[in-house]
């Protein structure tokens, strides 16, 4: 039989202690608990903690669990299945907007397009599923550094390149924007990533009410925009359909 590794055991150890009872715990507390040498411990823990998987709160030294948890307990969630759910309402979102729709994701500290709807004319398109977007510049990125833990925290430490000369860069103001896109519950880009493109996007969530993704509508400026605001009806539609999404996801009302 083989054999299994010890380090990998004493891990999975700390994560499950870390889950249950108090919320932080300190080195000694989990160094008893486990019946593991203060050492052995720490290096387990600092492990961890650069993967993501532990945070140590800085005043009290103790430990939690970290984000990073957040994405891997969510990836039950396949992307085809998000993918699948969202097909009808993407579809209808498109027709009613007569713009293209996008459906994406967080990787690789990016927005993976999972999902292209073209514009319902008769222009020549290009299929953008695979495709990578920023997350700090697009409707769609800001839509999932605002409610995603591990979105944000990726795009907060990143570099945050000038796409344009309307480009949020600097933290302070990025951080307003996020907060801005929380309180009204939809992200917004006009001409930060692409010159007289403008989109809007909104966020999924699952039953859980963990956001999985987000969808959007891209077009010209001066389609999705009227004496210099975003067309509130299409506003609305992408709300809608983000919402519909998650309640067939089992979100539930929002």
């Amino acid at each position: 039989m083989a054999r299994n590794i010890q380090s990998v055991e004493r891990a999975a150890a700390m994560l499950r202690l870390l889950a249950g009872g108090e919320r932080r715990l300190g080195l000694s507390d989990i160094a008893s608990s486990l019946g593991l040498a203060k050492g052995t411990a720490h290096g387990i823990l600092r492990t961890l903690q650069l993967e993501g998987f532990v945070e140590q709160d800085e005043p009290s030294g103790r430990y939690q669990l970290g984000a990073e948890l957040l994405r891997l307990g969510t990836t039950y969630l396949d992307v085809h299945e998000l993918r699948a759910r969202a097909l009808v309402w993407t579809d209808d979102l498109a027709r009613s907007s007569g713009e293209s729709v996008h459906l994406g994701v967080l990787h690789q500290q990016g927005v993976l397009i999972v999902h292209h709807v073209f514009r319902p004319d008769d222009s020549r398109q290009v299929l953008e599923i695979g495709a990578m977007q920023p997350l700090h510049s697009t409707a769609l990125g800001k839509v999932l550094s605002a409610y995603d833990p591990v979105a944000h925290s990726e795009v907060t430490e990143a570099d945050r390149k000038a796409f344009t000369d309307r480009t949020v860069c600097e933290l302070e103001d990025f951080e307003h924007l996020l907060d801005v896109t929380r309180a009204r519950g939809y992200a917004a880009d006009v001409e930060e990533t692409w010159e007289g493109v403008a989109s809007i996007a909104a966020p999924i969530h699952d039953r859980r009410r963990m956001p999985v993704g987000a969808v959007g509508v891209t077009g010209a400026v001066e389609r999705l925009a009227r004496d210099g605001e975003l067309r509130p009806e299409l506003i609305a539609a992408v709300r809608d359909c983000a919402r519909a999404v998650s309640r067939d996801l089992g979100a539930g009302r929002f």
